[in-house]
């Protein structure tokens, strides 16, 4: 069972997703990570063990953006590695996805996009699911979700952020738990409720 959360405001997303993932540490995890788009770039770091760990190992809290996801990770497909870790890129490292649930006709899907050129870097369900929006995007992260989700099957809740509209935080949920909040000048989301409390 994964943990996910999202902001989207005027303040650094940093400290708030760090923050909700330690809330989310009842539910039991392996890994963690964060996601962050900053003006042209975007930054995803993520490594094995503890919140606490991953924030030491890798200076989460040098990151710096007003939009951003964060996940911990509960191996369902692929081993405790930093690679299987979330979240997940697509090719362009332009679309950035966290996932909490299980896509179940993952390997028919990521059979279909390594035929059409895509690479991937994990074993997870998930990392279909960037690299999908990726083949159906033009320039609409809605329009690209909409599609992509015709094709897959599962349960999930999905945070979606992509660098080329970095004023849109995405939500979806199919059966996987998923609240989202309004706060002053911000939008949070979340795979439960005290993540996003304070």
């Amino acid at each position: 069972m994964c943990g996910i959360l999202g902001y989207i405001g005027n303040e650094n997303a940093v400290p708030i997703l760090i923050n909700g993932l330690k809330k989310l540490e009842y539910r039991g995890y392996d890994s963690a990570g964060i996601a962050i788009i900053n003006g042209n770039s975007a930054i995803i770091e993520k490594d094995i063990g503890k919140v606490e760990d991953v924030e030491k190992k890798i200076a989460l809290n040098s990151m710096n953006g007003t939009i951003g996801l964060a996940h911990c990770r509960w191996a369902t497909h692929g081993s405790v590695t930093k690679e299987n870790a979330h979240p997940h890129f697509d090719c362009k490292n332009e679309i950035i996805v966290v996932h909490n649930g299980i896509i179940e006709n993952y390997q028919q899907i990521k059979e279909m996009l390594i035929k059409k050129g895509h690479k991937f870097t994990s074993e997870t369900d998930t990392e279909v699911i960037p690299h999908l929006i990726e083949e159906h995007y033009q320039g609409d992260i809605v329009g690209a979700v909409k599609s992509a989700l015709k094709e897959i099957t599962g349960s999930y809740a999905l945070g979606i952020i992509t660098k080329n509209e970095p004023d849109k935080i995405i939500v979806v949920k199919n059966e996987s738990p998923l609240i989202i909040g309004k706060g002053n000048n911000s939008m949070f989301f979340a795979s439960d409720v005290p993540a996003i409390l304070e």
